[in-house]
C-alpha cells in the first residue's frame, strides 16, 4: 500500500483498473491482483493507492484476468443441484422410494434396502451413507436415532459413514435432542413426496450432499 496517499472515490470503472501488478516483497516476483478498493452500505466505493509499478498489460475483455493459485476460480465451485423432483407418496413403498431418490439427489450413489432391517421401517445404504426410513404413524422416538447412530459407527470400519432419518409422522422432543447430540440428520416427508430438513444437521446436509 502507498502510505499517506488518499484513496479515489471510484465513479467509473475499466478493465484495465479492475487489477494492479504487484511485486511480491519475499520473492520479489511480479504478478497481478485485485485493486484493493473499501465500500460502504451508501454506494460510495474508494480505491486504495499501492506503491505503482510497471503495469502489465490488461488482458482482453473475454479473457478472466490471472489469479494466485490459492484462490479458488469461479468455475472450481461446485455445480448447483437441479430441483428435487417430489411423487406423491401413497404407501409404504413411496416413502422408502422418496428417500432414496433424495440420497441420489444429494449425491450417494448405489442406493439400496439393507439385508438386515430395523425393528421398525426400512434401512438404506449407499455409498457412504446409511439412512433409515420409517413410514409409520408414530412419531419416532430417541432410541430409534441411536440404533441408526450404532449402526453406522458399526458399519463404518475404516471409513465414516454418514447417516440420515426419513419419517412421515415427525420426531419426539428427545428423538431430536438425541439427534442433535449425535449430528444425525432428521428429514420428514410430507405426502406431496418432499422431504424437509428438521435439524441443523439435516440443513447442513443439504447444503453439501455427498
Amino acid at each position: 500500500m502507498a502510505r499517506g496517499a488518499p484513496p479515489t472515490p471510484v465513479t467509473d470503472r475499466s478493465w484495465a483498473d479492475e487489477w494492479v501488478t504487484v511485486r511480491c516483497p519475499a520473492c520479489g516476483r511480479r504478478c497481478q491482483w485485485p485493486q484493493p478498493e473499501l465500500d460502504c452500505a451508501c454506494g460510495t466505493v474508494l480505491r486504495l493507492a499501492v506503491v505503482p509499478i510497471a503495469r502489465a498489460a490488461a488482458p482482453p475483455r473475454h479473457v478472466a484476468p490471472p489469479a494466485p493459485a490459492h484462490i479458488p476460480l469461479p468455475r472450481t465451485a461446485p455445480r448447483p443441484r437441479p430441483a428435487f423432483r417430489p411423487a406423491p407418496i401413497r404407501d409404504a413403498r413411496d416413502a422408502v422410494a422418496t428417500a432414496a431418490l433424495y440420497l441420489r439427489w444429494l449425491g450417494y450413489r448405489d442406493t439400496r434396502s439393507a439385508t438386515r432391517r430395523p425393528p421398525s421401517g426400512t434401512r438404506i445404504t449407499a455409498r457412504g451413507m446409511v439412512a433409515q426410513v420409517d413410514p409409520g404413524l408414530r412419531r419416532i422416538a430417541a432410541r430409534d436415532i441411536e440404533c441408526l447412530w450404532l449402526t453406522a459407527m458399526t458399519a463404518a470400519g475404516d471409513t465414516p459413514l454418514a447417516r440420515a432419518f426419513f419419517c412421515l409422522a415427525g420426531y419426539t422432543d428427545e428423538a431430536r435432542a438425541r439427534a442433535d447430540t449425535l449430528g444425525v440428520p432428521l428429514f420428514t416427508i410430507d405426502l406431496t413426496g418432499t422431504p424437509q430438513p428438521v435439524n441443523g444437521a439435516a440443513d447442513e446436509l443439504v447444503a453439501r450432499g455427498a
